[in-house]
């Protein structure tokens, strides 16, 4: 119970601290309707010239894809976590949770959770206006447990993307800019996650490869699902890989935290 008040606390300081950047994030949901507008233009265009399906999509299917890929992106993505963990790491505040009985990692998940509802609350109707104005390509799903077990795939995925985060921001404790490693990693990210363009598209053994890579689970999976494009026993394969994924990632980002450190100690931190 006494962890419950201490990080809700920590919550609700998040929430305040966010709530100061308020116009920050509505300015940055607005703008960041503009690439889709350019994409269902590319993919009308690529439609029109093919007259034909592209990777078991037709066009209506295909802005779907892109609206769930918009409104799940805003749901579950960090907003500079790890570039604040870095500073901090980086500027010595990182003491001030080594003198006290603070779990550094439930610490940041509290702040995590608190900029996401806020940065949701304040996004969500420019969000929900591109899906009254794309109304007619929105096809529900049938199934009902498919709803609980999107809200599920939801968690886990925010779980994935915060984790790596976290962990990729450890690296502050061995270099000074970590900026490079995270365009890296960011960058394959962006391909590899369905943010771009639906992994169907890609040739069979790129996808054979990444159903096992922790990418597509941080957006791809969770809208094929409420598609209800994956279903059956590949459906179960996915939830059981991005479950694994989940605890690996967790194992990950708690191995980077100790061994940061026991360096940090190793050198008079």
């Amino acid at each position: 119970m006494s962890s419950l008040v201490k990080y809700g606390s920590v919550f609700n300081t998040g929430l305040q601290n966010t709530f100061v950047y308020r116009w920050n994030f509505l300015l940055r949901s607005l703008f960041g309707l503009v690439p889709l507008a350019g994409t269902v233009f590319i993919w009308k265009a690529l439609f029109e010239s093919r007259g034909e399906d592209i990777g078991g999509f037709d066009f209506g299917q295909m802005i779907f894809y892109f609206l769930m890929i918009l409104l799940v992106d805003n749901l579950v993505t960090p907003t500079e976590d790890e570039w604040q963990i870095a500073a901090e790491i980086r500027e010595g505040q990182i003491n001030n949770f080594l003198s006290r009985p603070v779990d550094y990692l439930a610490y940041r998940v509290s702040l995590f959770l608190s900029a996401r509802l806020l940065y949701t609350a304040l996004t969500i109707l420019p969000v929900l206006a591109v899906f009254v104005w794309f109304r007619e390509f929105i096809t529900l799903p049938r199934d009902p447990l498919t709803w609980p077990l999107f809200f599920v795939l939801l968690v886990m995925a925010a779980a994935i993307q915060f984790l790596i985060a976290y962990a990729l921001a450890m690296l502050a404790f061995w270099i000074l800019e970590i900026s490079t490693v995270v365009f890296i990693l960011y960058s394959f990210e962006y391909y590899l996650s369905g943010r771009l363009f639906p992994l169907e598209v890609m040739p069979g053994w790129v996808q054979g490869v990444l159903v096992w890579l922790p990418f597509p689970y941080e957006l791809y999976f969770p809208v094929a699902v409420f598609l209800e494009r994956v279903q059956g026993a590949e459906l179960w394969r996915g939830l059981a890989i991005q479950t694994l994924w989940v605890i690996l990632c967790y194992l990950g980002a708690r191995f980077m935290w100790h061994r940061s450190l026991r360096r940090y100690e190793s050198v008079g931190g």
